[in-house]
């Protein structure tokens, strides 16, 4: 998006786990389109260094999304320091991976709380704050594994389904009130909770920048959907529409059913040792 363009100029954005990945480059795309952006993280060192290198009206700080009180706190601060909000991206999420009669239950436990409570905390603060005033953009960072069921990822699946349900639903609460949803569906992304995954025929690995420009489009125009690689949506489409095997069998052609199945488990240790903390 052209710095020329500025058309986000003077807005005011919040982003959960917005220290890295897709927040931070998120983050530099909305400054890049004139707004400013408050950073929540569990890390809040990293989330206050990054708004520092973006420059003066910029915050970062800590945000466990799980917890309302935290959330609300970030919200509040937001509003106190920047003003009022005009887009909350939920951003924050979780994905460790295995057969699911291994999972333990607090991994369960720990991507439903991040995944799922966290975006819905986040939804009800956006509504809360933005439908009095009748205006604004609540964005939730959903998956194409919202759309079709990854053999390895089942509860992360689960979790990415419940989101695109819930940015549909609300999107049809607020109709009429001036406040918009739109739901971010991202194939693999070249990010630390993307290391190591499989590789589907003729997939390659988004780039995050490539995801944060889509957003900032997002947010500027009021799209409802977000399909990356754009082309999924065409492809998704009329597979939806198949049985239950004949889904299976496009899976399997593509090799869609490996991206989270034969992965680099050390190279992913680091990140799921992390992310296991992160309830």
């Amino acid at each position: 998006m052209s710095e020329l363009e500025r058309p986000l100029n003077g807005e005011v954005v919040l982003i959960t786990g917005g220290a890295g990945g897709i927040g931070e480059a998120t983050a530099r795309s909305l400054v890049r389109a004139g707004a400013r952006v408050a950073l929540g993280d569990l890390d809040d060192a990293a989330a206050g260094k990054l708004a520092g290198e973006l420059g003066p009206g910029n915050i970062g700080g800590r945000v466990d999304v799980t917890d309302m009180e935290s959330f609300e706190s970030f919200a509040e601060r937001t509003e106190a320091e920047l003003g009022p909000i005009s887009a909350l991206i939920n951003n924050a999420g979780v994905m460790i991976l295995g057969p699911l009669d291994e999972e333990s239950e607090a991994i369960t436990a720990t991507e439903i709380a991040v995944n799922i409570t966290g975006v819905i905390n986040g939804t009800k603060i956006g509504m809360r704050l933005m439908k009095p005033r009748r205006r604004g953009r609540i964005v939730n960072i959903a998956s194409q594994a919202g759309k079709s069921g990854f053999p390895g990822g089942a509860t992360y699946c689960a979790t990415k389904f419940a989101v695109v349900g819930l940015s549909d639903a609300v999107r049809n609460e607020l109709r009429g009130t001036g406040v918009g949803v739109t739901c971010v569906m991202p194939g693999a992304v070249d990010t630390e909770l993307g290391a190591g995954l499989g590789k589907a025929r003729g997939v390659d690995l988004l780039k995050v920048e490539e995801v944060a420009e889509a957003i900032t489009r997002a947010i500027a125009k009021g799209e409802s959907e977000v399909h990356l690689p754009r082309h999924a949506r065409y492809i998704a489409a009329p597979i939806a529409l198949l049985p239950a095997g004949g889904r299976d069998f496009f899976m399997r052609a593509f090799k869609a059913d490996e991206v989270l199945t034969k992965v680099d488990t050390e190279g992913r240790a680091e990140y799921e040792e992390k992310a296991a903390k992160s309830g």
